[in-house]
């Protein structure tokens, strides 16, 4: 399998019928894996949701925040897939006491959220169809919230210690699209409602996706855009959220004299905020 870089792949055919979008986010499913220490029984799951979250946005809103959080049925924990419009993409795992995994079971909600210019959110949820899976509820999702006839497949192989392969395609039905070409895709695509196939091949990349996907067609690509696994967080912007605070609040924090912890959600880092940089938020409480 292509150990390449991530990345995302546009195009759209030259009889304006079909827009898609491919994705190979092996190293980024991977690394945010890796930094929620996933286990196997969440790892598969959460995988599809990170990559379904990237080919959202990169579909629908690629200049905005997109998150995707799959809740479990009876609220048993959530998963939290979050991309930026930079490329990074980072994950949380929120598992509610006593279980071990989150998944796309009988009763599960799949919600997705963009942020917009002025901090304002748009987002709807779906349920996940019995018996189905992240690919189907985002079908789903794109039937129902966006009103657009789209066709998905994410998928996450394993071996025994890691991601051996991910990705995922979406293809967007256009209002130009024609009787024909609609039934060619459609009879093409049945072949990969199933994408582990593909994954597993050792030519595996965004541009051989697509070329299997539009085999026969015309077609012109748009760009692609390298995507990683990145945390955003920083000292400025966890500074900025304790800005929101009550006065009172931020003057207990300074009188307590203790030197405040927090630990990011995402990625785990640790960061040491002393009472003397605490004072500074006080102009803005």
């Amino acid at each position: 399998m292509s150990d390449h870089g991530d990345s995302v792949l546009r195009a759209i055919t030259n009889d304006g019928a079909f827009r898609v979008v491919v994705a190979q986010t092996t190293r980024t499913v991977r690394g945010v894996l890796d930094a929620q220490h996933a286990n196997r029984a969440t790892a598969r799951t959460f995988g599809d949701l990170i990559t379904g979250s990237v080919l959202f946005r990169e579909t629908m809103a690629p200049n905005l925040r997109v998150q995707s959080v799959l809740k479990g049925a009876g609220g048993r924990g959530s998963l939290v897939a979050d991309s930026h419009p930079s490329g990074k993409t980072r994950g949380w795992i929120q598992l509610a006491e006593g279980e071990q995994s989150v998944n796309a079971d009988a009763g599960a909600l799949l919600q997705l959220m963009r942020t917009l210019p002025g901090g304002r959110i748009n987002q709807g949820v779906v349920e996940i169809p019995p018996g189905g899976d992240v690919s189907r509820a985002l079908m789903a999702y794109m039937q129902t919230s966006e009103q657009v006839v789209s066709m998905i497949a994410v998928g996450t192989l394993l071996d025994e210690r890691d991601v051996t392969s991910a990705g995922g395609y979406l293809v967007q039905l256009l209002p130009e699209v024609g009787r024909g070409p609609l039934m060619i895709m459609s009879e093409r695509l049945r072949e990969f409602e199933d994408i582990a196939p593909q994954l597993a091949d050792a030519a595996f990349s965004p541009g051989w996706l697509l070329d299997q996907l539009l085999y026969g067609m015309e077609y012109t690509r748009l760009d692609e855009n390298a995507i990683g696994s990145e945390c955003w967080c920083d000292e400025l912007r966890l500074l900025s959220v304790l800005a929101t605070l009550d006065r009172a609040e931020v003057e207990d924090l300074i009188s307590s004299g203790e030197t405040l912890e927090i630990t990011c959600d995402y990625c785990k880092k640790e960061y040491r905020l002393a009472p003397a940089k605490l004072r500074g938020l006080l102009g803005a409480s």
